[in-house]
Parts: structure tokens; sequence; C-alpha cells
């Protein structure tokens, strides 16, 4: 999200500026980055860095670039593998060979990236498939790098919060925690107490955000009609969002969510 993503002011669906942007519709902004960053793949810590770079890039998440002398160059084979980019350069890639596990070509960087990119010259950067562990300073990173002007705030609050599927009230609250995340829609937290679970159905279904944590789904079924995961809960979030704990969301896509009595989004076929 923030800078370069979603509503951010150099995201293709930036907000009201007082001024108008000039430049190119795809923004880079590189800067450093303070904190401690270890790669760690096998096992084996691979890059150890207090000087990385942050690459934000239009629509995308950031990247950590690792100064080359950082980086256990030993453990790097060139390989034949060349990308273009419009915007950094040429890139050149390396196969990663940690003990018994080699990866083809899971670290790039630009050798002479172009004028705009000039300062990831001499750093690389791992893909994040390769990565089995990153560490911000001993914190092990959830899900990918977070980006500094990201933000993600848990607020108690005393709206009234109902959920309908198929016209049945499947959750009503007056006591929800309200998540408000940078770039995106508020979110309403409902207490397990105020959701029906009869309506609910267990799922497989998994995901981690770097910023909440990992979570897991339930789909909704009321009178035959079944939504797929479209509730899903923290059990244990990341210390941000601490209060979300034992409570439900609904994706307002999928489901009706209204608050104080106004929709929050039109309801999906």
């Amino acid at each position: 999200m923030s800078l370069t993503i979603g509503k951010g002011p150099f995201g293709r669906a930036h907000g009201h500026l007082n001024f108008e942007r000039q430049g190119p519709a795809h923004v880079i902004f590189i800067e450093d980055c303070p904190r401690r960053m270890r790669v760690v793949v096998a096992g084996q810590t691979v890059a150890d860095t207090r000087d990385g770079k942050l690459l934000h890039e239009t629509g995308l998440l950031p990247v950590l670039y690792v100064p080359e002398a950082d980086v256990q160059m030993d453990r790097l084979t060139p390989t034949e593998h060349q990308t273009h980019c419009p915007f950094k350069g040429d890139a050149s890639y390396f196969r990663l060979t940690v003990g018994e596990r080699t990866e083809d070509n899971a670290v790039w960087c630009y050798r002479e990236p172009i004028e705009g990119s000039a300062p990831i010259a001499g750093h690389l950067s791992f893909y994040g498939r390769v990565v089995d562990a990153l560490f911000e300073e001993d914190e092990l990173v959830v899900g990918h790098i977070k980006d500094p002007y990201h933000r993600v705030d848990a607020v108690r609050s005393s709206r009234h919060v109902m959920v309908r599927v198929a016209g049945k009230v499947v959750a009503e609250s007056r006591r929800p925690i309200i998540v408000f995340e940078t770039g995106l829609p508020p979110r309403y937290y409902l207490p397990a107490d105020d959701v029906d679970g009869v309506f609910l159905d267990s799922s497989v279904e998994r995901s981690t955000c770097a910023y909440k944590g990992h979570a897991s789904y339930h789909h909704v079924v009321v009178s035959g009609e079944r939504r797929e995961n479209v509730v899903w809960s923290y059990h244990q979030p990341a210390a941000a969002v601490t209060k979300i704990a034992g409570h439900l969301c609904f994706d307002d896509r999928k489901v009706e969510v209204t608050v104080d009595g106004q929709p929050t989004l039109p309801v999906s076929g």
C-alpha cells in the first residue's frame, strides 16, 4: 500500500494533491533501510546487512536490495538469464547454492541501472520463493518485508454493524473492532459471540498478512446458499492488532454489511 500502491501519493489511484503531479506515471523511489536484515536459506545466513536499500515501485510491494559486500558471494554463480526493466535497466541473475540445495536464477542485480535507479548499483535482491526466513533485527518477517509507510490501527468502536446473507442476519454487533489500514477500506471485526455460528462452515483456506499475521477462514451457508471463504479471523494476530483476536471479519464484497444502517459496499451477486 502506502507510497506506490493503492491511494498512496505515487499509486495509480492516488488521492487528491494540491499540485499537479509531474513526471512518469511509473514511479521508482529508493531509500536507505536502517534496520538490520538477514536472509536465511537452508538454515544458513546468506546475507546480513545494516545498509540495505528499499525500492518502492508503482503497483508493487517494496523490495530489499542488499550491498554485495553483505552477501555471501561464494554461494552465487552467474547464469545466462537476463531480463529488462524499462525503469531499472538490464538485470543479471545468479544460481544460489547452499549445501545440497541449488536454486537457479534466485538472485538478481542491476550492474548498470538506468539513471533513475542508480542507488541499487552494487546491490542484490533475493526472490521470496527461495528465502526460508527473513529477519528484521531479531524478528521473523511474516509474509513479505514491511513497507515503512504502511500503517494498521485496530480501534474499538460502538458502531452498529450488521451482516446479512440471502436476507438473513448472520451477525450483529455494537462493539466491533475497526481496522484502519493504509490504502484499504475499513474492516469491521466482530466478537465471535456476536456471530451466529450455526451459519459458519470451516474452510481449509489460509492467508498471511505481513501486518496482521496468519488468517483462517469460514464459509457461510444460509438456506442452502453457500458463500465461500467470506469470513476470516486471526487467532494470534500481530502485536499492532492484538485487539482483533477472537473476532471475525466478513468480506463485504460477497455479503451485505451495513454500518449504522448504511451499506459499506453494493452487494455482489
